[in-house]
């Protein structure tokens, strides 16, 4: 693909990592319908709520181990060549799933599937981070979190065109399918460029990685703003020499807080899954039958429309990512969730007719909220937070975070629906409320810093900041470093809007 330059060969990658993402996707949806099919309920030896519980829990602790493991192997293979490996497991994974005739089969085959889940989405933000400009990077894992959504919806309408057919191609075709996007994967990357930031670190020269970066900018390499860039990525590159990016880096500051760093984006991926978002991704049609007392066929149908209303809200956040920033939307819609997730209890409580309909409602709410603000909020603010050096691993284990949430999350739900019944729910509210106020008092703004300016908000002198008080009232509790980041949004926002997008503007203000 050397003859794609500027947005095409973004687009290219973009497509890619799209497909990654579009496969997590899959997986997590798929198994909704396949759990409350009769041909595989007997296949399985008509397994109880717990071990269906299991059975799909599998699938996230093969995606933990995956992310760890990619932890280990993600910089030296690089982005690229990362993304190979999971889409290659994946595709074994999937065929093996499709003919499985036992449950062991079906468990070790889910959890290969898993493994390639883990690292083609540890690698797939770094990727497309690191190829993306500053001001389009939220932009860009928009479009891959949206390409999700639409893996969720096709695995849900999968399902229910499946409904109809007899016999276990009712769930075998459905697990098979998903082959078809990582031979897509398996075709196209080897075609593509890896990284101008993973060249550059490797190569010990910045040639062959100012040459790739040229190539995705659309412009010459002795284009002023590609000689810029190159300038401010082997300026960063230098600044982070000292960390080696070994294990124990992750756990050291080095000068750039690479250790809080680190907890910020680990941390933030597991509060995702606190949010219960895949209570609903895997169990909607199981809350439609069990919580609503609705048939299953309309639970499979109702299933399709909220995956698909899913879809479309996301869209939403194209506009606001890079708009709005990384906080306020995480913030805003945590509590938002809360408070839908408090009318869902109340609704389902009721146990009338009217109560099932408003519980619909506030679950499609839930959807929107969590995708306006914790899908790809989540999924850029690794990258974006996290030192050069470091990337890669620390990236990785934040995905085996978010991946062990998923496991605490499918384990429970079946037997907290049935057990709790509406006061569940009212659990993720309060976890959704600790979300908001951690989010606030410790994860500094990154939206609209290029990723090497994140790294001087964390080693910029904190004198100023403290002298002031930051501010006042309630936001001296903050963080300091919170205030400096927004001090550094600001800034960059209004030397941007002076400039008039100059050329010439620096881009670490």
């Amino acid at each position: 693909m050397h003859l794609l330059r500027g947005p095409w060969l973004v687009a290219a990658i973009t497509s890619v990592c799209s497909a990654g993402f579009l496969l997590f996707g899959y997986d997590q949806g798929v198994m909704s319908g396949v759990v409350i099919s009769s041909y595989w309920l007997e296949t399985m030896g008509h397994p109880s709520s717990v071990v269906i519980g299991t059975i799909t829990a599998v699938y996230p602790v093969g995606a933990v181990v995956g992310a760890i493991l990619a932890a280990f192997t993600a910089e030296s293979l690089g982005r690229k060549r990362t993304l190979l490996l999971g889409a290659l497991l994946v595709a074994v994974g999937g065929v093996l799933m499709g003919c499985s005739g036992s449950r062991g089969q079906f468990m070790a085959a889910r959890a290969l599937v898993g493994l390639g889940t883990g690292y083609t989405t540890s690698v797939t933000p770094v990727y497309q981070s690191e190829i993306s400009a500053h001001e389009q990077r939220g932009w860009h894992v928009c479009c891959q979190l949206s390409t999700m959504l639409a893996g969720l919806l096709l695995a849900y309408c999968m399902n229910y065109g499946f409904y109809f057919y007899p016999g276990s191609v009712q769930w075998r075709f459905p697990l098979a399918f998903q082959c078809v996007f990582a031979v897509y994967m398996l075709a196209v990357t080897p075609l593509l460029p890896d990284t101008p930031r993973w060249l550059m670190n490797h190569d010990g020269a910045p040639e062959r990685g100012r040459a790739v970066l040229a190539q995705l900018r659309g412009k010459g390499e002795g284009d002023f703003a590609v000689q810029r860039e190159t300038e401010e990525i082997m300026e960063a590159i230098s600044l982070e020499n000292k960390e080696q990016g070994t294990w124990g880096d992750l756990f050291r500051s080095n000068g750039v807080s690479a250790d809080k760093r680190f907890y910020l984006a680990v941390g933030i991926q597991f509060m995702q899954q606190m949010t219960g978002i895949n209570i609903i991704t895997y169990y909607a049609p199981t809350l439609y039958t069990t919580s609503m007392g609705m048939s299953l066929e309309r639970a499979l149908l109702l299933g399709c429309f909220t995956q698909l209303w899913y879809l479309l809200a996301s869209f939403v956040t194209w506009y606001t990512i890079d708009r709005v920033g990384r906080r306020g939307l995480l913030v805003s819609m945590a509590l938002a969730m809360c408070v839908v997730l408090v009318g869902e209890a109340l609704a389902i409580a009721t146990g009338t007719p009217a109560g099932a309909v408003a519980a619909v409602v506030y679950l499609f709410l839930f959807e929107a909220a969590f995708t306006w603000g914790w899908m790809a909020c989540v999924w850029c603010y690794p990258p974006e937070i996290l030192p050069l050096r470091i990337r890669a691993k620390g990236s990785a284990l934040a995905t085996a975070a978010d991946f062990l949430g998923n496991v605490i999350v499918v384990q429970v739900t079946p037997v907290g629906i049935g057990r709790m019944g509406w006061l569940f729910f009212l659990v993720w509210a309060a976890f959704n409320l600790v979300n908001a106020a951690v989010v606030w008092l410790f994860y500094p703004e990154t939206g609209g810093l290029a990723l090497e300016a994140v790294d001087f908000v964390f080693t910029e002198d904190l004198g100023g900041i403290l002298m002031d008080g930051g501010g006042g009232g309630v936001r001296k509790l903050q963080w300091a470093r919170v205030r400096v980041a927004d001090q550094a949004v600001r800034e960059s926002r209004a030397r941007r809007r002076d400039s008039g997008r100059d050329e010439s503007a620096p881009l670490l203000t």
